[in-house]
Order: structure tokens, then sequence, then C-alpha cells
């Protein structure tokens, strides 16, 4: 079966033609690096400790742009401790860093008796209708998934998302790692402008996870907002069927693109 990745060694990952990018089709698209990167700092955790620390809060910084090619990725302890540990990810390509990710990894504890919170839940699976996410955007990434889609005007919609392809191949990823490999996608499933009017890329992504999502259909309920100086944000309430786990936030580089004459 086709994966996004494939393993090379301990630290080295092959990108597979799977993760064609949509801004351009020579260039990986982040969101597969993104689950990556998490399933291995959960790896090395699990390698170091045999108590279950689990992401609350992973932050992605993106460096710059990565060819569909080899890739390493170096896992060090920031900050290590009983119940809580920051870790930092970094992932090169020719040794020259593309993507950093800061994660804290919190203990869990039982509060069943104070669980809640006031985050919208989606509308359901069935209200939304079947959705072409390669009719908009290029690349074999954005193809490789099912897609549900409702918009209610440009930059504000809801999507559900459910990948065709293992993130890598031949190993067991958690549900978390699963779904934070599409959280990336929020950015593109509600443009505000149409496509080749504007470019607005994101430099980071930052998501904040209060319970591990199930391994079925992955919700992105999306805002995406232009400033008028050129910077934009995406923000996104993550579910899976049974509501709300968590949230995501895009930092954007928006960038209008001239008229021809």
């Amino acid at each position: 079966m086709t994966a996004y990745f494939e393993r090379l060694s301990a630290t080295a990952f092959h990108a597979t033609e799977a993760v064609q990018g949509a801004w351009n089709t020579s260039e990986q698209h982040i969101a597969p690096t993104i689950g990556l990167l998490a399933h291995l700092v959960e790896t090395d955790r699990d390698a170091r400790r045999d108590d279950p620390l689990v992401l609350a809060r992973v932050s992605y910084d993106i460096l710059g742009v990565l060819p569909i090619d080899a890739v390493d990725v170096e896992i060090r302890v920031i900050r290590p401790g009983r119940t809580i540990e920051l870790v930092e990810a970094t992932l090169s390509h020719a040794g020259r860093p593309a993507v950093i990710l800061r994660a804290w990894l919190m203990q869990t504890a039982d509060t069943t008796a104070i669980a809640g919170g006031a985050l919208p839940v989606m509308p359901p699976l069935d209200s939304h209708a079947e959705w072409q996410a390669g009719a908009v955007w290029p690349g074999a990434f954005v193809r490789s998934g099912d897609f549900r889609h409702r918009e209610d005007e440009p930059g504000r919609a809801s999507a559900w998302v459910r990948p065709h392809h293992p993130l890598l191949a031949d190993e067991r990823v958690s549900p978390t790692a699963r779904a934070l490999g599409v959280v990336d996608l929020s950015n593109g499933m509600t443009p505000r402008v149409p496509i080749g009017s504007a470019f607005f890329p994101n430099v980071d992504l930052t998501a904040h996870l209060f319970r591990e999502p199930d391994e079925g259909w992955i919700g992105l309920d999306t805002t995406v907002t232009f400033g008028a100086n050129g910077v934009g944000v995406t923000h996104s309430v993550l579910n899976d069927e049974a509501g709300p786990f968590g949230v995501s936030v895009q930092s954007l580089t928006v960038r209008p693109v001239a008229p021809r004459d």
C-alpha cells in the first residue's frame, strides 16, 4: 500500500509522490510532514519512558519548502520531567533545517467529572456534500483522501477529511499523529479569494489538543482571515465524530498576484 513516507533508517525517511504539494507540485505538501514529526516524537517518548505522556501542544515553524526527497529528523528533549516534557524535533533536507517542531507532552489523569467546554460542535458528516479538493488545488496529496465540505462563505467552511494512505509505511501511527497529518489542509479548505489571484501559504502551525481523536473522519471547522497588511490567520476547531478534540492556528503570508496586462 502507498504511504506518504517510507523509513530508510532510525532517523531518515523518504517522501513518496503521494505528498506532492498544492502550491508547487515539485515540492512536498507540509501536512504529512507535520504528522510524521508528531509520530516520531511519540516514538521517541515510547523508547525513553513507560508512562503515558500525551501530546498537548505541537508548534511547527516551517523554514522553507521541501522537495519530494529524503529527509532526516533529529529529536532532543529540551525540558525533561516526570509529568511534563518539552521536546524538539528538527526535520532537515540535505543538511538544511526545513521544519522545527516543539511539543509539550503532559501526564494524563481522570478528569471525567469536570470535563467539558464551549467549543462549537461541527455539523455531522452527512450534512456535508462530497467534495473534490483536486478540482480546486493541484498535487497528489489533496487527491489522496475523501472530503465532505460545507462552505458558508469564502473564508468560512467546515470539512471532513479521511486520508487514503498511511502516514508511514509498515509502521503503526497513533490517531493523534494521523489527524495532525491532515490539519494543515485547513488553509486550503475555504480560500477567501480565487486560487491564482493571491498566494497565502502558512509559515507555521500550532495545535492544542485536549484529547486523542478516534481513527475515523477528521473535522476541520475553519475560519480564514486576511488583514490589510499582507498577514492572515487560519483558525480551526478540530473534530472527530464525537466532537471537538483541539484547535489549530496558522499564520499566513498573503501575497496578491498582480493582474496581467
